[in-house]
């Protein structure tokens, strides 16, 4: 049942299908989940008949998409944290099917509380050139504007496993590092200057009260559109996809990843992926100082993983040397 796993002091990876390691884990054992379960009749990413993206109908889907929130639900700490990377797909028609709604009806079915939607912004013309999708074509407001719509964003969905959180999840000195582009905006720049003046200032700052750059970015983070998500900070995966591959398959970006294992989780939590793919979500708990759980069922994709957090690993080192 599992392929190739890798264990470490950090983290352990599986090269399997989850419904095969979720089982294993045991009762209220993770600290926060962060995944981008297969999207149905979007995406095709292996020819496993244990692939959920392989589902015929989408009843079929959501029917296999239960089985594993009940297991979320069950290693889930109470009081603790899911968050669920999603989209509203397209039907061969051209009509949307707003799959987020279906994954917050699971989610509340089994004993979670939906907290919050985070939209995150995409430039319409890069969505236009990596999916080639035809209702952002230029052309149609010359020649039908009916048939134009807005570049489809993407969706963070934040769930609260039931029950009281035994561990609060602390920062003691506020914030301090900004997963993004840029946190200060236009208007801020004359009051406090640019974020390398901010983080001079408040580099090794004590009292959270004061410490405006944490301010700041709360500030940013707190907004329900994240709109300077860089969307080319992934990990490698080029190199990972099949002949076969949809073109436009593409990592989570990191400034995401690190936004939420940052707001969620303690040093040295646990956080799981179910769905790794080539190691973004475990990279992202390693390089904050967690410790990570992640599968993925296609080897390729597996096996970037590894190389992946291989370089963070090296990456580490080389860090620990110059001090």
């Amino acid at each position: 049942m599992i392929k190739d796993q890798l264990i470490k002091d950090e983290y352990a990876i599986y090269e399997s299908d989850c419904m095969y390691v979720l089982p294993t884990l045991e009762d209220g054992s993770i600290d926060l989940s962060i995944y981008s379960p297969p999207f149905a009749g979007l995406y095709n990413y292996s020819s496993s008949e244990n692939d959920f993206s392989n589902c015929e109908t989408k009843e079929q889907f959501l029917d296999q998409y239960e089985y594993l929130i009940e297991q979320i639900s069950r290693v889930t700490k109470p009081g603790r944290i899911s968050a669920v990377h999603v989209t509203e797909i397209v039907n061969q028609n051209g009509s949307n099917w707003d799959f987020p709604h279906e994954v917050i009806k699971l989610h509340e079915k089994h004993g979670f509380y939906y907290k919050n939607r985070i939209t995150i912004w995409k430039e319409p013309l890069k969505v236009r050139m990596r999916t080639m999708v035809r209702s952002l074509m230029h052309k149609l407001i010359v020649e039908d504007s009916t048939e134009c719509f807005t570049a489809m964003p993407d969706y963070v969905l934040i769930f609260k496993k039931k029950g009281e959180n035994e561990t609060p999840v602390t920062h003691p000195v506020g914030l301090t590092y900004y997963a993004g582009a840029n946190p200060i905006l236009p208007e801020m720049v004359e009051k406090y200057g640019s974020l390398d003046d901010l983080r001079k200032k408040y580099a090794g700052w004590k009292d959270p009260k004061t410490n405006k750059l944490s301010h700041i970015i709360w500030q940013r983070y707190a907004s329900s559109v994240w709109d300077d998500i860089r969307i080319d900070e992934v990990l490698k995966y080029k190199e990972s996809k099949d002949e076969d591959d949809e073109k436009h398959v593409h990592p989570l970006q990191l400034d995401v990843i690190h936004r939420l294992v940052e707001l969620y989780s303690n040093p040295d939590e646990i956080i799981l992926t179910p769905f790794m793919g080539v190691g973004s979500e475990v990279y992202g708990a390693v390089n904050f100082g967690r410790k990570a759980i992640g599968i993925e069922l296609k080897d390729t994709y597996f096996r970037q993983a590894v190389k992946n957090l291989k370089e963070l690993e090296a990456k580490v080192m080389k860090q620990k040397t110059l001090f």
